[in-house]
């Protein structure tokens, strides 16, 4: 679907998730597109090689609203989805009742969600802008309200892709984790898990990894590992620059 008055295109497809039903998605048309007049997305950070990362759906993602499709809903539960990008977890939680907020970084995230609600004949859901890095874009903070308070459940996919030498995401993960929580990561088996995991244990996260290695729609083999981190009560560190 052509929106060149917005500068990229889109697609809107039949996506299948294992445990659940199908979902209509719109999303980048691929990879290549680029869009930001107002200089927006670089203000927050994403330049011309990574803005379109958000609006394309990974395998990392489809992993994750499987394991979601079927992980036991507790009633009172609130969770929140970081990096969500086209939130395809967050929908399938949503389908099912969940108290979900989806959350990312990218200006484009939130139009993106309201469409696919949308598509899919969906009530409205909770979006925050969540900005796990220091350099916080203020346009976009005054336009999206933020992430505030604590959920039972964190969860992510394919968010370890780049070296986070000052553990921003375990920060944010310990201001907005309730003291006795979850957090669920899918991981392609990048390198940076290693420092991630160790900072996750140095704010009372317990690891316990699960492979994933289900085919997806296109047959492909999927190669990597549920990330399951558990706190039963709070504890209090500083996390420092390696």
């Amino acid at each position: 679907m052509p929106a060149p008055q917005r500068g990229y295109e889109t697609k809107q497809e039949c996506v299948a998730v294992r445990g659940a039903d199908e979902l209509q998605i719109r999303s980048l048309i691929d990879k290549q597109q680029y869009a930001d007049p107002d200089g927006e997305a670089a203000a927050a950070g994403f330049s011309s090689a990574n803005w379109s990362l958000f609006g394309v759906l990974w395998p990392s993602a489809r992993q994750l609203a499987a394991h979601m499709a079927s992980r036991r809903m507790v009633a009172g539960e609130r969770i929140l989805e970081v990096g969500c990008g086209l939130a395809l977890a967050s929908l399938v939680c949503h389908r099912r009742g969940a108290d979900i907020t989806a959350s990312d970084a990218h200006p484009l995230a939130l139009s993106f969600l309201m469409d696919n609600l949308k598509l899919n004949d969906l009530p409205p859901l909770t979006y925050r802008h969540g900005d796990w890095s220091t350099g916080l874009c203020k346009a976009v903070h005054d336009r999206h309200p933020v992430v505030r308070g604590r959920f039972d459940l964190i969860m992510g996919s394919d968010v370890l892709y780049e070296r986070d030498d000052c553990g921003h995401l375990a920060s944010f993960i310990e201001r907005h984790a309730l003291p006795r929580a979850e957090v669920l990561i899918v991981d392609p088996d990048r390198g940076n898990r290693p420092p991630f995991v160790r900072r996750m244990a140095a704010i009372g996260f317990a690891l316990s990894e699960s492979p994933l290695n289900t085919p997806e729609d296109d047959g492909l083999p999927y190669k990597g590992r549920l990330l399951s981190f558990m706190r039963e009560g709070e504890q209090a560190v500083t996390i420092t620059c390696d």
